[in-house]
């Protein structure tokens, strides 16, 4: 199979991308395990992409319960470059509205029970992680979603998004504390996500599609399943028209990011000095550093 450097992952609401032709169903197996769901190889608009529905195409599994390595590390065995992220979140901010887009380029993460990274067993590797999103694929996105015509929806270019354990939604004083905090959203999913794409040297950017108010807002009821699946259905719509257009863009002008060398300076182990079957489990990640 020729590489496919376009990835996206499906979150609530988005199991599958209407418009994909010469669909095939791949199962691969990581080191880590089995990844969520089979990747959905299709053709978007002339370009082969993948997709991925996080949760599994029947939404079977928690936050906490999903194979964050498996996935990425699965997206990356086909080749991904570049993997974009789409998310149902609350929104912390009045202007935020749900229905509306953000493209956060900000992490605050207050997981606690998830695998974060590739390395260990005889390999530390620190990644450079000021800057958790690839600025240049967000503007991609954020470009996409301007020149679309998405009535009542806002743009935000930028936003911090934190990411909670759930699946529990917040408290009140939890959704205020992450307001006092200066964030912009809340979401259960996109860490450790974001930070093993980096690992993987893969280009990562979310598009965050805001369901409702979490539950700090006092003219707007607390969150509800049923809410927000209402505002997933239509979020799902507009989500599927975004990232058709930003995978015609990145098709059409393909860019180097510098996620795509987050390793160079990253690992500290000197790799001669590694165990051997530790190598062997990172191959595809350490392949081109060995």
């Amino acid at each position: 199979m020729e590489p496919i450097k376009i990835g996206i992952i499906g979150g609530s609401g988005l199991y599958k991308m209407e418009a994909l032709k010469d669909v095939e169903e791949v199962e691969i197996d990581t080191p880590f395990g089995k990844p969520s769901d089979a990747l959905i190889v299709g053709t978007l608009d002339g370009t082969r992409v993948a997709f991925l529905a996080r949760h599994n195409r029947n939404h079977t599994l928690t936050p906490s319960e999903l194979p964050f390595r498996a996935n990425v590390y699965a997206m990356k065995k086909l080749g991904v470059e570049y993997l974009i992220s789409a998310s149902a979140v609350g929104s912390l901010r009045e202007e935020a509205k749900p229905l509306d887009m953000v493209i956060p380029d900000q992490f605050i993460d207050r997981t606690k029970n998830r695998a974060s990274t590739f390395f260990g067993e005889g390999i530390v590797a620190h990644i450079a992680f000021g800057d958790p999103v690839c600025h240049k694929l967000a503007g991609v996105l954020s470009e996409a979603i301007e020149s679309l015509d998405l009535p009542d929806i806002t743009l935000h270019r930028s936003g911090t998004y934190v990411c909670m354990e759930g699946p529990a939604f917040s408290t009140k004083a939890e959704s205020n504390l992450y307001r006092s905090w200066g964030a912009t959203i809340i979401g259960m999913t996109n860490l450790p996500e974001a930070k093993l794409a980096r690992e993987a040297e893969i280009a990562y950017a979310t598009l965050a599609l805001v369901t409702d108010y979490d539950c700090w807002h006092p003219d707007h009821d607390s969150v509800t399943v049923d809410l927000v699946i209402a505002n997933l259905t239509k979020n799902a719509v507009n989500a599927q028209r975004v990232i058709r257009e930003t995978v015609r863009r990145l098709s059409a002008t393909p860019f180097v990011s510098d996620a795509h060398s987050a390793l160079k300076y990253a690992i500290i182990t000197p790799l001669d000095k590694a165990p051997v079957e530790t190598k062997d489990k990172l191959h595809l990640l350490l392949q081109k550093y060995l």
